[in-house]
């Protein structure tokens, strides 16, 4: 009776490291294969661990329109090794149980194995920081840039405290950023803030939360966001003409050519909506920039048929939301369709 006992021991045990063993093969499945551990995970239990990619959205919105399904999908290819956080200012305890209900668009990002969706809770986030005083301090109703202030803040404060890449919600990643410490360029004398990347507690961000309180100043659109970080890095660095597409580097950080984010200029935003007599292969670039900001007021969208880059881009690096794309469109012909036939 004892040998079999100890037969059995032996069987469960190699079925359990069996188990485990398919865990680390599978990218990402440690967290999210069983619903259950995936919903009991904390965001700092993941961030902790310094190589997560991080989006933001700091209005109330509960609808992510495509765009921020792609870029959030085409990371979870890109990094599928990798935690990728969505974290909303309208997630709550009621809103996290119903969303499966109330927004198609979460359900969607939830059912990614390596997402996770979270509240946005500044009060925790900002302890500990700079930031902290400022946020209690400022009457955010007066401020006019308010909803581009606290995103900026906040993408200092969460890759401060615990590591990580931040990108906006409208970058499509296109292949892994190969460094750890960086900022992005948009030409040779200044930097973008929609994407950067740092190991937790890195003294410049730090420098960075410092000089956002010091020199507030809500009226000047990008004071606390792209002009602070290019302000910071040229109190360290001497920034030269780029060579070719070469990323420069200083005080271990590195500076990365426009070509990496941004090949097409904010000038030139509206290229992405036109169709290409060649497709570009951005071979040089690690993530595209679609700067929506530039688009706010022509809402331009992707297009099924169109054969706009954007729509390019969409079927290669985000297929799922591309998908769900065609499948809304055709509902929406199939509607117009069944509207306009006689009933005789």
């Amino acid at each position: 009776m004892l040998k079999e006992s100890q037969i059995y021991l032996c069987i469960f045990f190699l079925l359990a490291f069996g188990i485990l063993y398919e865990f680390s093969l599978e990218p990402g499945c440690f967290f999210s294969c069983k619903p259950v551990a995936k919903q009991l995970v904390m965001p700092q239990d993941v961030l902790s661990k310094g190589r997560s990619i991080i989006f933001l959205e700091t209005t109330d919105h509960l609808q992510p329109p495509p765009l921020v399904l792609c870029s959030v999908e085409s990371a979870a290819r890109i990094y599928s090794d990798r935690a990728i956080f969505f974290f909303m200012q309208g997630l709550n305890n009621s809103t996290m149980t119903d969303f499966k209900l109330t927004s198609p668009s979460l359900s969607f990002l939830s059912a990614m194995k390596n997402v996770f969706l979270f509240p946005l809770e500044m009060d925790i986030l900002f302890q500990d920081t700079p930031l902290f005083r400022w946020y209690h301090q400022v009457n955010a109703t007066q401020e006019k840039n308010w909803v581009y202030i606290i995103s900026d803040a906040i993408r200092l404060a969460m890759v401060w405290k615990y590591g990580g890449t931040y990108m906006d919600t409208d970058v499509i990643s296109i292949q892994p950023i190969p460094v750890t410490n960086f900022l992005a360029a948009q030409s040779s004398q200044f930097s973008s803030n929609g994407i950067l990347g740092f190991q937790r507690h890195h003294w410049f961000l730090w420098d960075c939360m410092v000089d956002f309180v010091q020199h507030y100043n809500g009226a000047i659109w990008g004071h606390q966001g792209p002009h602070l970080i290019t302000r910071m890095l040229k109190k360290l660095c001497n920034l030269t003409d780029f060579n070719n597409v070469e990323d420069q580097t200083c005080h271990n950080i590195s500076f990365l050519h426009p070509q990496r984010f941004y090949p097409i200029p904010y000038t030139l935003w509206h290229k992405y909506y036109e169709v290409w007599d060649s497709k570009p292969d951005f071979n040089e670039s690690y993530a595209l920039h679609l700067w929506n900001f530039m688009n706010r007021k022509e809402k331009r969208n992707v297009t099924i048929g169109s054969n706009f880059l954007v729509e390019n881009l969409f079927r290669t690096h985000c297929p799922t939301t591309y998908q769900s794309l065609i499948q809304a469109a055709q509902r929406s012909k199939q509607m117009s369709q069944n509207k306009t036939s006689p009933l005789w």
